[in-house]
């Protein structure tokens, strides 16, 4: 497994921004607030032919009675508990408080290599601040500056010289990438809780507790899943404040990044405008999805109630009208463990391959039940068809004329592969070229 280096540290010391300096991306949210990073944020850092994995944690308050500040407490001490090493950060304008003193205490009891930062030391100027630090007991003392990227070098050095060299796993192409999507407050964190089994997510009925994209590696029946939990996407009339305009971006992102989004909608709150948008950023995206129907306990049922509620989903959501539709309740658990299976089911399709002399017999069934228009008065021709990537599968039909075919005979190729060759819960993505 990769060594696992955990930064932890009080609220608004600049972990977030160290761990994207150290990643060397924006992935985690950066805004000049406290209290911003509340789940566990994993990145792998690459450096000297090495690679470790960087868990940003929330900031950490001992004592503090706030709800979700004491489940932040919990999930900084998951963090710590997982990690082989210990990066344990402090603010250099600042200097220390009783906060920093009480997790020095806490950490005194880790048997584990910990690393010691001082942030925001942006110039030589203001080394003179790291005196006080000593105060703490602890040594040595780093001074460095997140922002600016002074001392980084010497950071990681310190970093590689405590990790255990332990021997690197390769990445398994197996492992399937899931993006828990939907609005803020449906459930997202819930679920993701619920289906591994721990408490990494954040749960509260705030609306927008869940700030940054979570990936939680999983393994179930043998089989390997990346969960991300991601923010909720706000409509965009609400995105006002800076920290929501991060989170919106991070959402697309990691749909970006999945095999496959398991889109959560509120039972209770029917389909919204939102609830489209998201579904049209997976079909935009290619990725294999599942709708989840959450808080389903809560809702009153006759013998129909299910057959209709799929028929509007199926409507209302034609984006993708492919997706298996589960309904569950996160909260006690009904039928949440069916996600799994709906997720390998779908995963299993989108990576079959098909032979080239099926396709063509598919391919020119379909032409035959249905002649592409004409374009510029010549007939588009269809030459062969042939398979060139899956998950999604991905077919290149070779063609007189590209411009000839128009999007709705597209979606009409689309709809008649997808019956005959059995291809009925993933997106199907088809390219066109021209033969010269």
């Amino acid at each position: 497994m990769k060594p696992v280096v955990a930064i932890v540290g009080r609220p608004n010391v600049g972990k977030s921004t160290l761990f994207n300096r150290l990643i060397g991306i924006r992935k985690a949210v950066v805004v000049d607030e406290p209290g911003v990073t509340r789940d566990l944020n994993y990145g792998d850092v690459h450096e000297c032919g090495r690679t470790f994995t960087l868990v940003d944690t929330g900031g950490f308050e001992p004592g503090t009675p706030d709800a979700i500040q004491s489940q932040v407490r919990e999930q900084a001490t998951y963090a710590i508990e997982d990690a082989d090493l210990i990066l344990l950060l402090f603010d250099g304008r600042t200097g220390p408080t009783s906060e920093d003193f009480a997790l020095v205490e806490m950490l005194r009891k880790v048997s584990k290599p910990i690393v010691y930062g001082i942030n925001k030391i942006d110039s030589a100027t203001l080394e003179q601040n790291m005196t006080e630090f000593y105060s703490l007991g602890v040594d040595p003392l780093l001074g460095l500056s997140a922002e600016g990227g002074r001392s980084i070098n010497e950071l990681l050095d310190a970093i590689l010289e405590l990790l255990p060299d332990e021997r690197l796993e390769e990445e398994d192409p197996e492992t399937v990438k899931v993006a828990i999507v939907g609005r803020p407050n449906v459930g997202k964190s819930s679920l993701l809780n619920r289906l591994t089994g721990g408490k990494r997510a954040l749960v509260s009925p705030v609306a927008g507790t869940t700030r940054d994209p979570v990936d939680m590696p999983f393994e179930r029946a043998g089989k390997k899943y990346l969960f991300v939990d991601t923010a909720g996407i706000r409509k965009k009339m609400k995105v006002s404040h800076k920290v929501e305009t991060y989170c919106a971006i991070a959402a697309v992102h990691s749909i970006e990044r999945c095999d496959l989004a398991v889109l959560v909608i509120d039972a209770t709150g029917g389909i919204t405008m939102q609830d489209e948008k998201i579904a049209g950023l997976i079909e935009d995206n290619f990725k294999c999805c599942v709708v989840v129907v959450n808080k389903w306990d809560a809702i009153e049922k006759d013998t129909k109630t299910m057959s209709r509620a799929v028929d509007m989903i199926k409507e209302k959501l034609s984006f993708v009208a492919y997706a298996p539709v589960l309904f569950i309740s996160a909260l006690t658990g009904q039928r949440a463990s069916q996600v799994f299976g709906s997720v390998d089911q779908v995963m299993e399709q989108s990576r079959v391959e098909i032979k080239t002399s099926k396709l063509n017999t598919v391919l020119e069934a379909a032409a035959c039940a249905h002649h592409p228009p004409s374009h510029m008065g010549k007939m588009v021709k269809f030459y062969y068809m042939t398979q060139t990537g899956t998950s999604p599968p991905t077919f290149t039909l070779f063609t007189n004329t590209v411009e000839g075919i128009k999007e709705s005979y597209r979606r009409y190729l689309v709809n008649y592969f997808r019956e005959a060759l059995e291809l009925t819960e993933v997106p199907i993505r088809l390219k066109f070229k021209r033969r010269h």
